[in-house]
């Protein structure tokens, strides 16, 4: 079976494509490189570089495959906030020229990386896929966007998907050719900074004086192989003209004091940081249901934060 990744060539993707090599499938990758890496490219994929946004690439890039997993996409909530009309037309209106290719191309099976910020800042917690979506900011309007375009195409034209909705993906894979890290630019993930932190650079924790058990933030993290095995068990899992949301995470939550604690206790010494006030709009607590992701897809996340913090050190050359 032939799959074409999306954004192939990006952190979750690459690390896809791999897992996805080691499992037999055969892979095409499509990437323009503007996040992704060429380095990052399996040497036995099929690479087109070249955007969704490019009919002619797009096309080639579908040619004898048989399903799609869509990584593709712009991701960064500040810069979706300074630029919403670039992303609606990367990510919404480059998903629409994708399902328009794969109608075309009598392909119906699809697998989306969709975002937890399509719920916004709920109040019930844990999250479940009945929460009310109400994206907070334009990257999580996009997501959603895509997300109801996906099941009009379900219901027009029978095409078999699931969207996978998750918060933060950590940690990194050592495949075949080693590990694949985040080359993120700039860098907004918690672990990588935590691990990067120095006395000349601290790192900033905004808010301790949460109402939580250590005062700090409660987010949800997902180690991106744990992740990637979720985009497999869903593509197994796809129903004939049915649109699946599941929601993927660890499933309980982890404060940024534990995820400090954990950085610590990897690099045997204490990790610079400078207690801020709280950010504008940040949620208190932010964590996944994933009980439709063990009941459909019989998947459950095997690595803790721990694993995490190794492996993102392991693969940036932290240790």
């Amino acid at each position: 079976m032939r799959i074409l990744v999306t954004g192939g060539a990006g952190y979750i993707g690459a690390t896809a494509v791999d897992v996805l090599i080691s499992e037999g499938f055969h892979v095409s990758i499509l990437d323009d490189l503007s996040t992704g890496h060429r380095t990052a490219v399996h040497p036995t994929a099929t690479f087109i570089e070249g955007s969704l946004l490019d009919p002619a690439s797009l096309s080639q890039a579908l040619n004898g495959c048989e399903a799609v997993m869509h990584f593709a996409g712009k991701s960064l909530v500040g810069e979706s906030v300074e630029k919403p009309d670039l992303y609606w037309n990367i990510n919404v209106n480059g998903t629409r020229a994708l399902l328009d290719e794969m109608r075309k191309q009598e392909i119906s099976q699809l697998v989306f990386s969709s975002s937890a910020a399509t719920y916004g800042a709920p109040e019930e917690m844990p999250i479940s896929e009945l929460a009310q979506a109400s994206p907070t900011n334009p990257y999580g309007v996009t997501k959603l966007a895509i997300d109801e375009m996906i099941s009009q195409q379900t219901q027009d034209f029978g095409l078999s998907a699931i969207s996978l909705r998750y918060f933060n993906v950590a940690g990194a894979l050592k495949g075949s050719r080693g590990w694949l890290p985040e080359k993120h630019n700039p860098e907004t993930h918690l672990i990588p900074n935590l691990l990067k932190s120095t006395e000349l650079k601290p790192i900033h924790m905004y808010g301790t004086d949460w109402p939580t058990p250590d005062g700090t933030a409660i987010r949800d993290y997902v180690h991106v192989t744990d992740l990637v095995q979720a985009h497999i068990q869903a593509l197994r899992s796809l129903e004939i003209g049915k649109h699946r949301i599941i929601n993927l995470g660890s499933g309980r939550g982890y404060s940024v004091r534990e995820v400090l604690t954990a950085t610590a206790s990897f690099l045997g010494r204490s990790v610079p940081h400078i207690e801020s006030p709280r950010r504008s709009g940040d949620p208190m607590t932010l964590i996944a249901d994933i009980s439709q992701a063990k009941e459909v897809l019989a998947w459950v996340p095997t690595r803790d934060i721990s694993s995490m913090v190794a492996d993102t050190a392991h693969s940036l050359e932290i240790v």
